[in-house]
């Protein structure tokens, strides 16, 4: 790919990006023309390690601009400050590529607490802390694009993956909410689902697929939530160059009167209220509110 210019201007964060899905939206982004700060995990001198100083060499070979950050995102601490020297050597944050993360899989019955609160506070909760550590500085922009990263276990679910399924399942009720409050300030925020081979996913794919799932098929989706013309609260499924859209959808309902509601009720309207040939998107949590009290409104109102 050559560079080009549509993020000239642009300032991108994306995190995890020494190695795998994060190198390659690194280097995507960067490709397009904006200043790319690489973060990944830690030397052992607490400076960036040498997967990310790898990452930052690749894009200034091709004559971008790059700098490589430390910053465990499980640390609140550690993201506000890696954020503030982006602010002292670019001037704005447009872009956040929350992707970095860890495995720890193990069946429940077998797991450890401490496996599942460690999953969950880099994934959900390190990406809350990067995108608190921008939210007030691209609100004063009145421009910002966060992408998100769930997965197919998150909206799924995947053997054996508990703790990674509970933290990607929460980026999207995450991601819900902050387009909500974002949206009046010029604030952009989607979901991606990816699907790559990568050391993350090693021995779990046959070798055929492992081909096919290639880190580089991915980030054109991130470079969409990115740009200019990104969606909102939207979740973009990417892998092997196939790229879909998820939506979560709710049947238009059933009302029970109070005295048909016994678990025999419920099991004879059970088909009823599974049908989807009726669903659609929910904007927000209240809308549902007020969708289950028209129902039930206008059912009451109709004769026996």
């Amino acid at each position: 790919m050559s560079m080009t210019n549509e993020f000239d201007g642009r300032v991108a964060i994306v995190t995890g990006a020494g190695t795998g899905l994060g190198r390659c939206h690194a280097l995507a982004l960067a490709r397009a023309g904006a200043c790319v700060v690489v973060n990944d995990i830690a030397g052992r001198d607490g400076t960036a390690g040498a997967a990310a100083h790898a990452v930052v060499a690749e894009i200034e070979a091709m004559g971008g601009e790059a700098v490589a950050e430390p910053a465990d995102v499980s640390s609140f601490a550690e993201v506000e400050a890696m954020v503030a020297r982006v602010v002292a050597r670019w001037g704005r944050v447009d872009i956040l590529v929350a992707n970095a993360g860890i495995l720890r899989d193990r069946s429940f019955a077998k797991m450890e607490m401490a496996d599942l609160e460690k999953v969950v506070a880099v994934h959900l909760v390190g990406s809350a802390h990067c995108c608190r550590a921008v939210w007030a500085l691209m609100r004063q922009q009145g421009y910002g694009r966060i992408v998100l990263t769930t997965s197919s276990s998150g909206l799924y679910g995947n053997y054996g993956q508990a703790n990674y399924a509970a933290a990607k399942a929460g980026m999207i009720g995450l991601m819900t909410t902050l387009q909500q409050e974002g949206a009046k300030y010029g604030i952009h925020v989607n979901c991606l689902s990816p699907i790559a081979a990568t050391g993350m996913t090693e021995g779990l794919l046959s070798p055929d697929d492992a081909a096919q799932l290639t880190p580089e098929a991915v980030s054109p989706a991130v470079l969409f939530m990115a740009s200019e013309a990104a969606p909102k609260k939207t979740i973009i499924g990417a892998g092997a160059g196939v790229y879909s859209v998820v939506h979560v959808v709710e049947s238009e309902g059933v009302y029970l009167p109070p005295e048909a509601r016994d678990p025999a009720d419920f099991q004879k309207a059970f088909a009823t209220m599974s049908d989807l040939s009726t669903a659609r998107p929910v904007d927000t949590g209240f809308d549902q509110a007020k969708r289950f009290t028209a129902t039930a409104n206008r059912t009451r109102s109709v004769p026996a």
